[in-house]
């Protein structure tokens, strides 16, 4: 039987990366001797987290149109024509089975070079909103794998299959139970906890508005774990000197599974990477999304939810104001608690990884 040879292109984000990488692993998982090669964008992250995941990847100069006049903007005519040539370079090299764009840059020139060379294509838009470059490529995919329903305004009806996103084996097999996740932190069992994420770089919002309420926060027999991110360390570490109990800040949550498991209540991103998780986890959320991302999709995103009550919107500009109200209305409401948890939960979909690459295998049949 001829070794089974997989393209993963795209990257730029986490949000895009660790899918593509946990799609890999699947592959990996039932095909042992699969010949998989990642193609990313010059420069991006997904150019060492790949490698560091175990996976040869190949980079293309590439990268997106800005929204006002730039250098950038100027040269991405030749980058684009460089791309959809190495784009082709690369498919006539290594001659895929099937090619998977899971958004970003990259995907933009190597799906549609796969597509010229009749490759099969495989979609996955992990957000309620698509970017740009998977709508450019819905046309010629054979399959899209999308996380939310009537993203048929966008794309093919016939190719759809929501799948959900792929989470992180570390949530999505969590056995972690609420006591061990309290003593982990060295909080107390008989206080709530609320959990504040915002990525791994720190929300600057979410910062601002903890480091405001903080005190009042921690004052109402709630407890913090406050994930505040590389940039805003220094004022943490102030912060903390200035709370003996109560409160556990640091720049990054390695053990987010206890994390979550500790929460009663989530203040977080709206990533759709990050509401992957927060479906699977089940606990009442606050979402505050950014507003400096692309075509604003973290609070389509977050609206997904919000209009299903499965979780509660609050506007960036309105966070650092409102947040304390909104958090000490929830926290003190159990019956919206109980239901929010109920309603998030069943937008779960923790067979993600599973079931996209069941398509990748009906479309290779």
């Amino acid at each position: 039987m001829p070794t089974l040879k997989v393209i993963i292109s795209g990257g730029g984000t986490g949000g895009h990366i660790f899918p593509a990488i946990a799609i890999a692993d699947e592959i990996k998982k039932r095909n042992p001797d699969a010949d998989i090669l990642f193609v990313g964008a010059d420069g991006r992250m997904e150019m060492t987290k790949v490698p560091e995941a175990g996976y040869p990847i190949k980079g293309l100069w590439i990268s997106g149109i800005q929204r006002k006049l730039t250098l950038d903007n100027l040269s991405f005519p030749f980058k684009l024509m460089s791309s959809l040539w190495n784009a082709s370079k690369i498919i006539k090299e290594f001659k895929p089975d099937i090619a998977i764009g899971v958004g970003g840059y990259a995907s933009g020139p190597l799906l549609k070079r796969a597509n010229a060379r009749n490759v099969k294509t495989v979609l996955q838009e992990q957000n309620s909103f698509p970017g740009i470059t998977n709508k450019w490529l819905a046309r010629g995919a054979d399959k899209i794998c999308v996380a939310y329903s009537n993203m048929e305004r966008w794309f093919p009806k016939e190719k759809i299959s929501i799948t959900g996103n792929p989470v992180r084996a570390l949530i999505a097999d969590a056995s972690v139970t609420k006591d061990q996740a309290i003593a982990h932190f060295g909080l107390n069992s008989s206080k709530k906890t609320v959990l504040a994420i915002g990525g791994s770089l720190g929300a600057r919002t979410i910062n601002h508005a903890l480091r405001k309420h903080i005190e009042k926060i921690t004052g109402e027999n709630i407890q913090v774990i406050w994930q505040c991110g590389k940039s805003f360390s220094s004022e943490s570490e102030r912060i903390s000197q200035n709370h003996t109990s109560g409160l556990v800040v640091t720049p990054f949550i390695k053990e987010m599974d206890m994390a979550y498991a500790a929460a009663d209540v989530i203040i977080s991103r709206a990533g759709a990477m990050s509401i992957s998780e927060l479906c699977l986890v089940g606990k009442p959320t606050i979402l505050i999304p950014s507003p400096n991302v692309s075509e604003d999709h973290q609070t389509k995103n977050a609206r997904a939810l919000s209009d299903v009550n499965s979780a509660i919107l609050l506007k960036d500009i309105d966070a650092e104001e409102n947040l304390y109200h909104v958090l000490n209305e929830l926290i003190n409401d159990s019956s919206k608690m109980e239901s929010m948890s109920q309603e998030i939960k069943k937008l779960a979909k923790p067979n993600a990884t599973e079931d996209i690459v069941n398509q990748i295998e009906q479309l290779l049949k």
